[in-house]
């Protein structure tokens, strides 16, 4: 919802480290576009929680950083909080899918599917 009146389109570049007792901590930075003239860069750190225990499964993660909207040539800062909550399906033992949905402030509620490589 980086859109004023409707829908915005993104991309996610992210990073996380597993953590003992089924925790990961990492970065991303998300980039999305309304199509008519909003785009927003959201650089933010994560806090994520495996619920059934391994590094793969049910999450629900905390993300905190910056939400800096680009529109009409002027640059808006705001600080950004959300949760998420998704599921991790690994696809052998590099590769992985992640649905996900999200909720938080200042947008209002994101839906999303991540790809990935587990190194």
């Amino acid at each position: 919802m980086n859109s004023r009146y409707n829908f915005a389109g993104g991309a996610v570049l992210g990073f996380d480290i597993n953590l003992p007792h089924s925790l990961a901590l990492g970065l991303t930075v998300t980039y999305s576009n309304n199509f008519s003239g909003i785009s927003v860069i959201e650089p933010a750190a994560l806090f994520r929680w495996y619920i059934l225990g391994s590094s793969a499964g049910l999450f629900l993660q905390a993300d905190a950083g910056a939400y800096l909207v680009l529109e009409d040539g002027e640059l808006i800062p705001l600080f950004m909080g959300g949760l998420r909550g998704g599921f991790r399906l690994l696809l052998g033992e590099s590769f992985f899918i992640e649905p996900y949905g999200r909720v938080g402030y200042p947008f209002v509620f994101g839906i999303g599917v991540i790809a990935g490589i587990r190194f």
